[in-house]
């Protein structure tokens, strides 16, 4: 039934692996995308390498739901036998820098815009390619929302075998720096700021949060960069170290934050906190049509633009995530054929 569209689908996505994109250089694949959207009849406006097109006769009286997925890839790992960019498609195969993250999910949710908006739905449609999703870097999704009207719901196009991820961990990294005095090593003098951050260190590793989210599970913290001294001789007088948070639903970051600092006798300082942990009801329309359709729901421990969503979302498309940032990332036609057909089965004829 899909075929037609997967044959576009996939002959669209090898031409957009052959374009280098790298978070903040994606203006390339943004400017072949543009044509390729407007070649097919559709207006499209851009915001640096930001680029939407709305559905025929949007009417701001009706919901509206936006599809969206990212053009940026990281760069490329050692490892890759082939060149990432250049996609040769073998018994139903497509390796390619990107084809799994998210270029799958690109083409599947535009193609899905084009077949939906083939006939008049009770919603409008926003299909969105953003930048910078590799990066979290605020020129991406966090630019493009402020151009867009008000939205209902977003489908996030990430690599989860077609499954719907209804919540995500948020993210938060802290920077944290213990002070001691320095002194010579070979004399009992000086505090050293080592054995101050190993208390707190070990405070990290131990410490529980009493809220446990069904989906999410329990606020995870680890400890994953140090850095001190100066020589062997010399007690360090400062010890610094990172600490990447991964929160549930049940607390914002800041009051994550807070919490820390109530426990721990180092300076903490958190480079961000905007990219907050989400969760969508399970009672929302488009979920309860996803579990007729026998779609698992599940959380999602990875981060993504749904971070930066202050609506209803879930994140959902195909590919497999564990072949992210691979060397020989891939996907099959298989999935992209079935990526396609699911999101218009997902919202086709739906009342929001």
């Amino acid at each position: 039934m899909y075929s037609e569209l997967t044959s576009e689908a996939v002959e669209l996505l090898q031409q957009l692996i052959a374009i280098p994109s790298f978070s903040r250089e994606e203006s390339d694949v943004a400017d072949f995308l543009e044509r390729y959207i407007e070649i097919k009849g559709y207006a499209v406006s851009r915001k640096g390498n930001n680029l939407w097109t709305l559905s025929p006769g949007f009417d701001t009286s009706r919901p509206t739901i936006l599809l969206n997925s990212h053009i940026d890839t990281v760069k490329p790992v050692s490892g890759w036998i082939q060149s990432p960019f250049s996609p040769r498609l073998e018994n139903g195969k497509l390796p390619g820098l990107g084809s799994n993250d998210a270029g799958a999910s690109v083409v599947c949710l535009l193609h899905a815009f084009f077949q939906l908006t083939q006939k008049q739905q009770a919603y409008n449609l926003i299909f969105a390619a953003s930048a910078e999703e590799e990066i979290s870097g605020k020129d991406g999704i966090e630019s493009l929302l402020q151009e867009l009207p008000k939205i209902d719901f977003a489908i996030v196009g990430e690599p989860t075998g077609m499954n719907m991820a209804v919540a995500e961990k948020g993210l938060m990294v802290l920077d944290c720096v213990s002070i001691g005095i320095a002194g010579h090593a070979a004399r009992n003098e000086g505090e050293n700021a080592i054995y101050k951050a190993l208390k707190d260190i070990e405070w990290f590793k131990n410490y529980e949060f009493g809220k446990k989210s069904d989906l999410l599970g329990a606020v995870k913290m680890t400890v994953t960069q140090i850095n001190a001294g100066t020589q062997h001789n010399v007690v360090p007088d400062k010890c610094t170290f990172v600490v990447d948070v991964r929160s549930n639903e049940m607390y914002s970051n800041e009051e994550i934050l807070a919490e820390i600092r109530s426990h721990i006798s180092c300076d903490v300082q958190a480079r961000s906190t905007r990219l907050s942990s989400t969760a969508t009801p399970l009672e929302n329309s488009i979920v309860r049509n996803g579990q007729k359709l026998n779609l698992t729901l599940f959380g999602s421990p990875t981060l993504s633009d749904q971070a930066l969503m202050n609506f209803p979302s879930l994140k959902m498309g195909p590919g497999n995530s564990a072949r992210s940032h691979t060397a020989e990332e891939f996907i099959m036609v298989e999935e992209i054929e079935e990526g396609i057909e699911i999101y218009v089965n997902l919202l086709d004829g739906l009342v929001l």
